[in-house]
């Protein structure tokens, strides 16, 4: 792996036969915290999130459970 800093830029080089899983997976996460560098939230607010989203899928998907 080559890492190169330019004036505006960082320019990262892998071999042919680096696994693509894995650069897609590293790819997704540096776009992820590009993203969300300038946001700033509370633990409190993710979590009320997260319930909220699992109470919605769960009543969705409860009968196949059943």
């Amino acid at each position: 792996m080559i890492i190169e800093r330019t004036a505006s830029e960082f320019v990262i080089r892998l071999p042919f036969t680096t696994n693509s899983e894995r650069m897609q997976d590293m790819i997704d996460y540096l776009r992820y915290r590009e993203l969300t560098a300038n946001y700033s939230t509370v633990q409190s607010e993710v979590d009320n999130l997260a319930q909220a989203i699992n109470r919605k899928w769960w009543k969705q998907n409860q009968s196949k459970f059943e």
